[in-house]
């Protein structure tokens, strides 16, 4: 009877000390968290600016896309459209064009939208908190917490799957896609976030949010993460890589198109096709005219590649006419006639591209490559010890005119 007891005891205790396990110290966490952050932040082009614009550009850039292509788009984005109003006024093929490269067009035109409503009934100013935020087009529960934290100080977490993946590391869950899990991974980072506003030029809730999603980027990763650089590493339970469900298997498919050029005096064109309006993918952008595979049987491509959307990887051969009086590749095209369109060479940063269209002119070279420009680094101001922050507060900003 006294074994059992003890039996039990021991399995209360073991249960209790598990539970403990999943709560944090939120001020021992910060402390270290920020203290990494302050040290080894990549300087970024979105990070410390004053405009809430261009937060609001930024995050929507970085939902599903990788840091080093968002830099490019985002530099000449801003460029042409350095304001709400600038964006609000433009035609959304310009919109599209500018995007063309980083995929998921719904994010353009849904900024675009949004954009013309705050400026058509909010006078050119973004809503300052989270719940405000939502009610905007486009804007999903992730980015307006980003935007509301980032560029106005508000305490709310923010979770994207980098956060979530520290989270789960950190309190030894594994991932689990329920309302029960996402639930807990909701509770976990709502009690580390700093509850003070914008205050001492330092913006606590945004830095965390950020730090946060530093961490899970370059620190915490998905496979092989680098845990002897973690500065949380005491804290982590799972201290590796935590149990995750099988993902789906990637597709394969083949896939071809036709590049077809032509001369008129000194000017090049080249035939695309330009997308239904109507169609659930990439509507209304222009493309390279897809071709039946049957078409293309005894024919050497002049291009091999691989494209990757969402969980399919199209492998892609390019196929040229042979000669000048080769019209048989043409005459397989199945778009309509009305459909296509000779476009000048010249012209082809302006329009809205499909990504694979991009990469192919590129690789072939009918179109430019745009260099990498990074923004000259502004002169830090003076800052107290302690009190040195990767985003200047937001509380003393004016509406974006």
């Amino acid at each position: 009877m006294q074994a059992t007891s003890r039996l039990q005891l021991l399995d209360a205790h073991d249960a209790h000390s598990a539970s403990a396990r999943t709560e944090l110290d939120p001020h021992a966490f910060r402390r270290r968290l920020m203290s990494w952050y302050r040290a080894h932040a990549r300087e970024l082009p979105w990070r410390g600016v004053t405009d809430p614009y261009r937060t609001w550009v930024s995050e929507v850039m970085l939902q599903q896309t990788r840091v080093a292509a968002v830099i490019e788009h985002y530099n000449n984005f801003l460029r042409r459209f350095p304001t709400i109003v600038a964006l609000a006024l433009a035609a959304e093929e310009e919109v599209l064009a500018a995007w063309s490269g980083l995929g998921y067009y719904r994010r353009a035109r849904m900024l675009h939208k949004a954009a013309q409503f705050i400026v058509q009934e909010r006078g050119g100013s973004l809503p300052h908190t989270a719940a405000e935020l939502r009610t905007l087009p486009g804007i999903g529960e992730y980015t307006c917490a980003a935007i509301a934290s980032i560029a106005f100080g508000e305490s709310v977490p923010v979770i994207d799957g980098n956060v979530e993946r520290v989270l789960l590391r950190l309190t030894g869950r594994a991932e689990d896609a329920t309302a029960a899990g996402r639930g807990f991974v909701q509770q976990q980072a709502a009690a580390l976030v700093p509850r003070r506003r914008v205050e001492h030029n330092v913006n606590a809730a945004g830095d965390h949010n950020q730090a946060m999603m530093e961490l899970g980027a370059t620190i915490c990763l998905p496979r092989a993460p680098l845990c002897l650089h973690c500065p949380v590493f005491s804290m982590c339970q799972t201290r590796g890589e935590h149990i995750t469900p099988s993902r789906a298997v990637q597709r394969s498919r083949p896939a071809a198109y036709l590049l077809n050029l032509r001369k008129r005096g000194t000017i090049t064109e080249v035939l695309l096709e330009r997308r239904a309006q109507d169609t659930s993918l990439m509507a209304g952008m222009y493309e390279l005219p897809p071709l039946p595979l049957d078409a293309v049987q005894g024919r050497e491509p002049m291009l091999r590649l691989r494209h990757a959307i969402t969980n399919t990887n199209y492998y892609v051969q390019v196929f040229s006419p042979r000669g000048r009086y080769d019209r048989g590749l043409r005459r397989a095209v199945p778009a309509a006639r009305a459909d296509l369109q000779w476009v000048r060479t010249s012209r082809l940063l302006s329009l809205p591209l499909t990504g694979l269209a991009r990469k192919v002119l590129q690789r072939l070279d009918v179109m430019a490559v745009q260099p990498v420009r990074l923004p000259e680094p502004e002169p830090e101001a003076p800052v107290r010890r302690g009190r040195r922050s990767s985003s200047r507060p937001a509380a003393k900003l004016k509406p974006t005119y």
